[in-house]
């Protein structure tokens, strides 16, 4: 299956001879092996773990003689990641994000890993759930293993919100008031009273526009049909939330504008929509915080998850090895580790009090009501077989909604206008 578009013309065309170019792995090495993982997170705690597990392996595998650990920034990584591949210049493995999963799966360019996984002492691949593995596979092979199936949740300034003679979250959610109407009239007056921001929703920046579907979901909405044929923007539940949003950003100033951003880890804003691998930028905080669940929608309590796979690329002379390095990586004891960062797939390891021992930061509750309840009862965050380009073309139709008086009604229809010839390849 060849690779869609992704970003531009010239990246997607780079990125379909490469990706295609994958189809076969090369012999097997024999030599010493240098293995290469891209990943996105540039976090010195997670790199550190990230070495010091590399490092046991090579300690039982001495022909490996270097693991290095590749940062790409979030914002290009997925086109950074296929344009070194078209160059013929992929990684060994690669950490992948849910929304090229179809196009990764689909294309080739991952080795199948059930068969290294089986093999792998202890490994216990039957431990891994079956809705956390679903979008890592095709025709009943596992293609990448579920890294991260981490729910969003909202971390919250305790202390700006007192200030400025707020409720808590957690007081409304004692209440069963903890409703998207209610986040946004707090963040306002909190944003009025203390001159920083109300709400943000991380890594939005209005150009990631899939991580508004952890708002949008509170009312239904959808980017496109399960079956990812019918455009959803142009619906009702879309039209509501859409509505709700941009009132939220420009009358109500709850959220911070085009062009302005905050960092809620350092101090600069009340709330924040986020993933709890983000919880270890609070280690040093000097605010009062906490974390509760997505605010209820018109739809009622919900929950949305982002997932990132790792996989190990099919062509290079190293395949062999990085699937087996993979399944140490991710084995049961180091799974526990990662777990620390980065929820895990193993239904045995998805219990309070065993994330708990790794996530010192966050108390059971937290952890109990965010990631767990959240990862049974949640949706994965929109993701398309030729994701790239349709994700390209809503931010492109979705830019004039970005304005004080757009036409939010017009603007979606212009969304599905937009990507319906692509969803209909």
């Amino acid at each position: 299956m060849k690779i869609r578009a992704l970003l531009s013309a010239a990246t997607a065309g780079a990125l379909a001879l490469g990706l295609a170019a994958c189809g076969g792995a090369e012999e097997p090495s024999t030599g010493p092996v240098s293995l290469r993982m891209t990943v996105w997170s540039s976090n010195e705690a997670h790199l550190k773990l990230f070495n010091e597990i590399a490092d046991a392996y090579r300690a039982k595998n001495p022909r490996v003689t270097e693991v290095k650990f590749d940062p790409i920034p979030f914002e290009s990584y997925t086109t950074t990641l296929t344009t070194q591949i078209a160059g013929g210049n992929g990684p060994d493995l690669a950490w992948l994000l849910e929304n090229s999963a179809p196009d990764f799966v689909g294309s080739g360019a991952l080795l199948p890993l059930d068969d290294t996984l089986a093999k792998a002492d202890g490994y216990n691949a039957a431990d891994l759930s079956p809705s956390a593995t679903k979008l890592w596979q095709a025709g009943g092979k596992l293609f990448a293993y579920p890294f991260s199936t981490s729910p969003f949740g909202v971390f919250v300034n305790t202390d700006q919100l007192k200030a400025a003679g707020q409720q808590t979250p957690a007081e409304l959610i004692a209440a069963n008031q903890w409703t998207w109407e209610k986040a946004v009239a707090v963040a306002a007056a909190s944003a009025a009273k203390s001159g920083k921001a109300g709400l943000v929703v991380r890594d939005f920046d209005y150009k990631g526009w899939d991580n508004l579907s952890t708002v949008w979901t509170g009312w239904g909405a959808q980017a496109w049909s399960a079956d990812g044929k019918t455009c959803g923007f142009d619906q009702q539940p879309m039209v509501d939330a859409m509505t709700f949003l941009h009132k939220a950003i420009f009358t109500d100033k709850a959220l911070p504008g085009p062009g302005t951003t905050a960092d809620f880890f350092a101090g600069e804003a009340a709330m924040t929509v986020t993933q709890i691998s983000r919880a270890s930028l609070l280690k040093e905080a000097k605010f009062g915080w906490d974390l509760v669940p997505l605010p209820t929608g018109p739809n009622g309590a919900y929950a949305v998850i982002g997932q990132a796979g790792l996989g190990a690329l099919k062509k290079g002379k190293n395949a062999d090895v990085a699937a087996d390095f993979l399944a140490f990586f991710t084995n049961p004891e180091n799974s526990a580790k990662l777990a620390a960062y980065f929820p895990p797939p193993r239904t045995s390891l998805l219990t309070a009090d065993t994330l708990a021992k790794t996530n010192p930061l966050l108390k059971p509750e937290q952890l109990q009501k965010v990631v767990i309840d959240g990862i049974s009862t949640g949706v994965v965050k929109p993701s398309h077989t030729g994701q790239a380009e349709i994700a390209q073309a809503v931010r492109a139709a979705l830019d004039p909604l970005w304005k004080p008086d757009a036409d939010v009604k017009a603007v979606l229809g212009g969304v599905c206008s937009a990507i319906n010839p692509l969803l209909a390849k």
